[in-house]
């Protein structure tokens, strides 16, 4: 078993520290000369202890070195082994906000501050683009597989498309074929590397790119995009005056959901939890910022009710066709307080008219 480090409680005075806060030493030096990449997929021996000196993990008194893709670990291990070349070994000084977080009781997780001796056997190199690729002004690889034709689509406009997106290996991730209507989006609202791509080109043109990933296999998505059609986007909804709270004259279930009739509908079919609908709508943070409308893209969309957040599944089976109402929807029906991934966190407020029921 690998004996505890001496200076295991805290970092020593002649530790390197990146601006991360991320302390390191070396205790071998390598004999490569090339430092791995956060695409790359690299072979270490390691153990791990906390800052009392309590070892919870260790592939070497396993007796086997482990491989992982540098991009998919803890921050402190993707920022750190990109420090080191091949044969080094080194000690790391991990602080909790790039390893597990905090010391949770019961979670069966090391918490705090967390010290590592890793030794860099191997990098395996991520697989790169092809050399012939075309290169867009942000840097991003492409081929041109198909020609289009006219002008192209500008800042405020809408584009519609198709988008397959592939690992290196060929694995597909996301197919836009595969889910019927090919989705209409403000350029603006899309990923740079994707507004940047459709801004050069025409309708009908078809490319094959690279889009820089490292947290997939081989560290790029390899999308092949269709530019369909363009169109300027129709103005955004006013933000709603009652944004802020739930106004007094609003109606209220058990569960905690807000929701009032903007405009009445026509019949008394209401949808069921199993059924398909098409709506419209837009949606806002209390403070009036709003973060995704069907009505700036210009296109309804359609969805299962029982594969959206649980307020849209209550609140649109209290709807009938043509009727629109506004939702004020907490944060336990919705996508939670703090939910990362760009998706808004605490109580939500949405406008939704219901255009059909499709089943």
């Amino acid at each position: 078993m690998p004996e505890v480090p001496a200076d295991v409680a805290a970092a020593p005075a002649d530790a390197e520290k990146t601006e991360s806060g991320l302390a390191s030493k070396v205790l071998q030096a390598g004999t490569g000369k090339t430092k791995p990449t956060a695409s790359d997929t690299v072979t270490v021996h390691y153990s791990g202890w906390t800052t009392d000196g309590k070892m919870f993990d260790s592939s070497v008194e396993r007796g086997e070195p482990t491989s992982f893709p540098l991009g998919q670990v803890i921050a402190g291990w993707t920022e750190g082994l990109q420090l080191m070349v091949e044969g080094e070994k080194r000690r790391f000084w991990i602080p909790e906000d790039l390893a597990y977080g905090p010391v949770v009781p019961g979670s069966g997780r090391p918490g705090g501050m967390l010290v590592f001796d890793v030794e860099l056997i191997g990098i395996k190199a991520a697989p790169k683009p092809p050399e012939d690729t075309e290169k867009t002004e942000g840097g991003i690889a492409y081929k041109i597989l198909k020609e289009g034709e006219g002008e192209s689509p500008g800042d405020k406009q809408v584009v519609t498309f198709h988008f397959t997106g592939k690992t290196m290996e060929g694995q597909t991730v996301q197919d836009s074929r595969a889910q019927g209507d090919a989705p209409s989006v403000p350029l603006d609202k899309l990923p740079p590397e994707l507004g940047g791509l459709f801004k050069e080109m025409k309708v009908g043109e078809q490319r094959k790119c690279w889009l820089p990933e490292p947290r997939v296999p081989g560290g790029f998505i390899v999308a092949d995009l269709e530019l369909i059609s363009f169109k300027d986007a129709p103005p955004a909804p006013p933000v709603p005056e009652d944004v802020a709270a739930v106004p007094e004259g609003a109606e209220k279930t058990a569960s905690g959901l807000a929701h009032k009739v903007l405009s009445e509908g026509k019949g008394d079919e209401k949808p069921k939890a199993t059924d398909t609908v098409k709506v419209h709508y837009s949606g806002w943070t209390p403070d009036g910022e709003m973060f995704d409308s069907s009505v700036t893209r210009g296109e309804p969309t359609q969805f299962p009710l029982n594969g959206v957040i649980k307020g849209w599944t209550e609140g649109l089976q209290l709807m009938v066709v043509g009727e629109k109402r506004r939702f004020w929807i907490p944060a336990d029906l919705a996508y939670g307080e703090n939910p990362g991934g760009g998706r808004p966190g605490g109580m939500l407020v949405f406008d939704v008219e219901l255009l059909e029921i499709v089943r």
